[in-house]
């Protein structure tokens, strides 16, 4: 009788390795917040879709909340109409908020929701709008500088944050076996559209769920060291010392926070992993090596 492959060896091995964490997992649920790379790239998309089935397939609940940025900014120039930004937030009057949900809940949404059907899942996909489930606040930015006297307030239009969510159509998605996809958009009291940040809307749906845990797709391979090297752990405690010493800085400081909001709210545990990397999310959720950095609350 001839010997197993190499490969057929490596594929045991890694059943093996994964079953406690599939035990561990069955029944939880997962809120991923997928941007970045992760969404451009062909066979990261594929790979991305094949994880989000094979979590649903062995028990766990994912619920995915998805950015669109460079989408946006895509269809804009297409359009003739320039981006703008202040601290990195894209202004966006009534035209581009027009096109944010053209692009957000409709092409980005369905892309991701028809990759995932192809591949065996059944995904729906949802805005802020639908069944009320994102309500929204507007943003008003201050800008402090050494010539004005007290802070200025900026509006840059329909751009919001979260006041609630109201997680009933998830629960009912998910409790028929459906995997929802959510695009960030908010509605406000007075019944306007906002676009908000797909990172804050994660962490607020991961509080809100009660979810194990919150896993941010980047373009990095986690929180880096002064040095460069992954900080693979990093508990609540140390973040503030490592924003006052510029480690956490920039694009990954919203990032951070928005995890830390969500650990200290009951959520189990945040990672920061890498959607550049194949299969990102089932190597971080179902081997002991893990990828990226792991925020705890404490």
């Amino acid at each position: 009788m001839s010997l197993p492959s190499e490969r057929a060896q490596t594929i045991a091995h890694v059943l093996i390795e994964a079953l406690p964490y599939i035990r561990r997992f069955q029944g939880k649920t997962m809120v991923i917040k997928y941007g970045g790379n992760a969404m451009v790239d062909e066979s990261l998309k594929q790979g991305f879709a094949r994880d989000i089935v094979l979590m649903k397939l062995v028990g766990i609940n994912p619920v995915v909340v998805h950015g669109g940025g460079p989408q946006i900014g895509s269809l804009l120039q297409r359009l003739g109409k320039a981006s703008e930004f202040v601290q990195g937030m894209r202004v966006t009057d009534a035209e581009t908020m027009d096109v944010v949900e053209m692009v957000l809940g409709g092409l980005v949404n369905k892309e991701i929701v028809n990759f995932i059907n192809r591949h065996g899942g059944s995904a729906v996909g949802l805005t802020g709008k639908d069944g009320d489930l994102i309500r929204a606040s507007k943003l008003f930015l201050k800008r402090d500088a050494p010539e004005l006297k007290a802070p200025e307030i900026v509006d840059i239009g329909h751009v919001g944050e979260v006041r609630s969510i109201d997680p009933s159509i998830v629960h009912m998605l998910v409790n028929s076996n459906f995997i929802p996809v959510v695009a960030p958009i908010g509605v406000g009291e007075d019944g306007r559209s906002y676009n908000i940040n797909a990172d804050l809307v994660a962490g607020k749906m991961a509080e809100v769920l009660e979810a194990e845990k919150l896993l941010l797709l980047t373009n990095t391979s986690g929180l880096l060291d002064g040095e460069g090297r992954l900080i693979k752990d990093l508990e609540a405690g140390r973040v503030q010392t490592l924003i006052e010493e510029g480690v956490i800085k920039g694009g990954m400081l919203p990032k951070i926070r928005c995890a830390l909001d969500a650990v200290r709210s009951g959520v189990k545990s945040a990672h920061i992993i890498d959607g550049r990397v194949e299969h990102a999310v089932m190597l971080d959720l179902f081997t002991d090596e893990g990828v990226g950095t792991l925020i705890r609350g404490r």
